[in-house]
């Protein structure tokens, strides 16, 4: 009999070399935005091939700050995808536009792409597709799409009038690493939005950055700077310039917002980033494992590494074909007891309180409701061993047979 085991869904993995780098930050005196912020930005720019980067302290707050630089406000309407989390949705709400939800593609966890077109209007400022699991979103028909409909694009800024169409606002919070079509997810977008927190591929314990494209006829410094006013209270110097003798004076420009991120949270970065090569592999390799296991009973899983794109392995998404909402939950449940701890990715929007005020209904939306009925996510990092990708198997095709 299989010695039962304990398996958390999404630990941190921290070791020695983050804690030493945090000390050595704690110690030098310099905790808040420095030097270390700024290495991890330049380091992360460099890695995916990006124009610009700004780190700050959430996914969340990249993904508005981006709408913000574009001047996405009341008046605009934003598509986002109906399966997604919350953070993808909120920051249109957080700018004052018009949310305007989008359902799945028939046998797929993407937006309906024809359906994206369909709602592009004169209001429309942005799409944010999501990158789930890690996998890339099909961004050659998004870029299609926006190009095909330039005619209707009304400028509300010198930013959008130099764009001159509807703006690709990518939330690639799963997917750092990930390739599309030869190009480092972060490259592809206009803008893209990483997350760092705690259960994602690369942490800071909090924290994110937004890269972006290079905009004709904008300045990508401009483009940062206004990214430092936005998450700096509007101050026209951060506190690193500040510390320059003689150089306390500064301006605040407009009554902004708070939203760095710290060095100590960077100097966790900077040490998860030299570890990343071979995390992504440690991904891959039980992604490998669990699909080859899952397949014969015919379970679906996301498509992490094809010919056009390599996922970042973020998430192992999977669908039980034939069960309902109650049977997926009960084998949660089973799971569970045997110490295996599994979730879900996602319950739409339409299903959440927020939405459903904002005049959301999951009716509107069967091809969501479809895909999150029997969806389970497994447990996916790399502080798994053989062994425990061994019981996860054992206990998942069980429970499944045991379905049937």
């Amino acid at each position: 009999m299989t010695v039962k085991m304990s398996i958390p869904f999404s630990p941190p993995d921290i070791t020695e070399a983050e804690i030493a780098e945090v000390a050595d930050a704690l110690r030098s005196g310099w905790i808040t935005t420095g030097p270390r912020v700024k290495e991890l930005e330049r380091r992360l720019k460099d890695y995916l091939g990006a124009d610009g980067c700004c780190c700050l302290n959430s996914q969340t707050a990249c993904a508005e700050l981006a709408l913000r630089v574009l001047g996405v406000g009341p008046g605009d309407e934003v598509i986002v995808p109906a399966y997604t989390y919350t953070a993808t949705a909120s920051v249109v709400c957080h700018v004052g536009a018009t949310l305007v939800l989008v359902d799945c593609q028939p046998g797929s966890f993407e937006m309906d792409y024809g359906a994206v077109e369909a709602a592009i209007n004169e209001r429309t400022k942005a799409i944010i597709p999501v990158d789930l699991g890690g996998v890339p979103c099909n961004y050659d028909a998004i870029f299609r799409i926006v190009e095909g409909k330039k005619h209707l694009f009304r400028p509300a800024n010198s930013v959008q009038k130099a764009m001159g169409r509807v703006a690709v606002c990518a939330d690639a919070a799963h997917a750092l690493g990930a390739i599309y079509h030869g190009k480092m997810v972060g490259s592809v977008a206009d803008f893209s939005s990483f997350s760092f927190h705690a259960v994602k591929n690369l942490t800071t314990a909090e924290g994110g950055c937004l890269t972006w494209r290079s905009i004709p006829g904008v300045d990508d410094e401009e483009i940062y700077h206004k990214l430092q006013l936005l998450s700096l209270h509007g101050q026209s110097k951060d506190a690193l310039a500040k510390t320059k003798l003689g150089a306390w004076e500064y301006d605040v420009v407009d009554p902004w917002y708070k939203c760095n991120m710290t060095d100590v949270m960077a100097a966790i970065g900077l040490v998860q980033l030299d570890r990343y090569p071979a995390m992504l592999t440690r991904r891959r390799e039980i992604i490998a494992r669990y699909d080859e296991a899952f397949k014969p009973l015919g379970v679906e899983s996301l498509p992490h590494y094809t010919e056009d794109h390599s996922s970042s392995g973020h998430l192992y998404i999977c669908r039980v074909p034939g069960i309902n909402a109650e049977q997926r939950n009960a084998l949660i449940v089973n799971m569970a007891e045997r110490g295996v701890a599994c979730n879900v990715h996602y319950k739409p929007l339409p299903m959440m309180t927020a939405y459903q005020k904002l005049g959301f209904n999951i009716a509107d939306y069967p091809g969501a409701y479809a895909r999150f009925a029997n969806e389970v996510t497994l447990p996916l990092h790399t502080c798994l061993t053989d062994e425990q990708v061994d019981y996860v198997i054992e206990c998942f095709v069980e429970e499944v047979k045991n379905l049937r």
